[in-house]
């Protein structure tokens, strides 16, 4: 039998270090640290993150493979991606489906102590909408979707709709900046909420799929 090949130790090294450095890499672009089209220079990125440029590669290309950043071409680097209106306006209509279906299982499967939690959620967009708490409240709202995959309990549609979340947040966090999109949509929150409560599935996916497409109509009302 042929022995395999050797791995070496600069190798396992990236390996290693690429999980933990695809997490701060994401959270740099979900925060807008590193925003939309950005040039990621190799040697500059990794100075700045504390690393060598091998571990580096790697989370980059973990990131490409999850839409968040783009190669552009021979001898050009990755980018962080910027989102085209018509793959944002694809991503808001698939998510219109999932979240639909998951407030219809709520309805069905959620206990009076979850109900609680997405209602506590929902008072706290409140409160940080009276505080002028923009991040606040964009906080509290990836919480409290969050939330309400966790407790419909459907592993399938908890991993398509966070695939399609992250990469609709390159664009979705100015959406919500303004106190009036805040208030919109934390509304339509409220409105998802007791829905569930009143154990309609009817009512509360067709609240779930408006939500989604007011918050598209709030992104084309930006552009």
């Amino acid at each position: 039998m042929l022995p395999g090949p050797v791995e070496h130790a600069p190798d396992r090294l990236a390996r290693a270090l690429a999980p933990q450095l695809t997490t701060r890499l994401e959270a740099m672009i979900l925060d807008g640290t590193l925003p939309p089209g950005e040039r990621l220079h190799e040697q500059a990125l990794a100075d700045r993150l504390g690393t060598s440029r091998g571990p580096l590669r790697e989370a980059l290309r973990a990131l490409e493979r999850e839409g968040l950043v783009v190669s552009g071409g021979a001898h050009r680097g990755m980018a962080v991606r910027r989102l085209e209106a018509r793959e944002e306006a694809e991503l808001y209509d698939a998510r219109a489906l999932l979240q639909g279906f998951c407030c219809a299982l709520l309805a069905e499967r959620a206990t009076e102590d979850g109900i609680a939690a997405l209602q506590a959620r929902v008072d706290a967009m409140d409160a940080a909408i009276q505080a002028g708490d923009a991040n606040g409240y964009y906080r509290q709202n990836l919480d409290f979707h969050e939330a309400m995959l966790d407790l419909a309990g459907h592993a399938r549609t908890a991993a398509l709709y966070r695939s399609l979340v992250k990469e609709s947040l390159l664009t979705r966090r100015r959406t919500l900046a303004s106190p009036g999109n805040m208030r919109d949509s934390n509304a339509e929150h409220r409105a998802m909420v007791e829905a569930i409560r009143a154990r309609d599935p009817e009512t509360a996916r067709r609240l779930g799929e408006e939500h989604v497409k007011g918050g598209k109509r709030r992104w084309l009302g930006g552009l």
